[in-house]
């Protein structure tokens, strides 16, 4: 079984290379910059995180970008 790991906001935001506030866009229907990214899940009374096979998932479903 492979190990879940929880990634919290500012391992996100790294990985991303993006700010909080638009990683909380991404999110947010009510945003023009709304991206389906995934909902983060409670992991303390006031702590979140975000499951890293489901960023990784998000991420590989992109479409790519191509340059001519």
């Amino acid at each position: 079984m492979e190990r879940l790991r929880i990634l919290r906001q500012r391992d996100v935001v790294a990985m991303l290379g993006i700010s909080r506030s638009t990683l909380y866009d991404w999110m947010n229907p009510g945003s023009r910059r709304f991206n389906h990214f995934p909902a983060p899940i409670k992991i303390g009374m006031s702590a979140v995180g975000w499951k890293e096979t489901d960023v990784v998932n998000w991420i590989n479903s992109r479409p790519v970008s191509r340059r001519n």
